[in-house]
């Protein structure tokens, strides 16, 4: 069962079970929904790699849906800012955001550096057990500095930027996590192949999915 990891200050409210399961609306989908948590430092190639297997599993007919940080912190996640206090609250609600695409059946995937292990298990226990997917974006901190498209990095070591996540502010790798993938190193085709077999030995999707066959649309 998925912890409830949120703490109830509402009143008077109580939860409506509707006739549409989670159950119909994957058989109605032909795939099971699940959290891909993509996670890694700032350039590690997240959300690359997250929109990569988003277009490979919308070409297969799966129904997806990424949330990418920066996106998030345009509405949803607009009013926080980047203390641990507010990644905290930050995570929490894209983990509550994920368990209701899940609930609705569909294959999310997320985008966040989420560096602390505390933040990324509190996700994982929202959500029943086999339904989160960690998927750790290795890439060397000197990889993602030369990625540095944004330029975030030059302003973190000169001090413009408090709190960055590598420089002045730790990142605490996944333990544990249900894959690792080297995106500093391998080629983007030869790393959404490795999840998108993932998916499929975990029974997320079926060899109908995977490019090459038999009964590929």
């Amino acid at each position: 069962m998925a912890e409830n990891a949120n703490p109830q200050k509402s009143t008077n409210t109580v939860w409506h079970h509707a006739t549409v399961t989670r159950g119909r609306r994957e058989q109605q989908n032909k795939h099971k929904s699940v959290v891909m948590w993509f996670t890694g430092l700032s350039g590690a190639g997240k959300s690359t790699l997250a929109h990569a297997v988003e277009e490979r599993l919308h070409q297969a007919g799966c129904g997806t849906y990424v949330l990418d940080g920066d996106n998030i912190r345009h509405g949803l996640c607009g009013d926080l800012g980047f203390s641990d206090k507010d990644r905290k609250e930050h995570i929490r609600r894209i983990g509550n955001v994920s368990k209701l695409f899940v609930e609705a059946g569909v294959i999310v995937l997320t985008a966040f550096i989420s560096p602390f292990r505390e933040d990324r298990q509190l996700v994982r226990n929202m959500v029943l057990h086999g339904d989160f997917i960690e998927v750790y974006c290795r890439a060397p901190l000197e990889v993602c500095e030369e990625r540095d498209v944004k330029g975030l990095y030059k302003k973190a070591r000169a001090g413009t930027i408090k709190d960055f996540t590598g420089i002045s502010s730790p990142y605490e790798e996944p333990v544990n996590p249900e894959i690792v993938v080297d995106t500093g190193s391998e080629p983007l085709e030869k790393c959404v192949a490795r999840v998108m077999e993932l998916l499929n030995k975990r029974g997320v999707i079926t060899p109908f999915h995977l490019p090459g066959e038999p009964g590929q649309a």
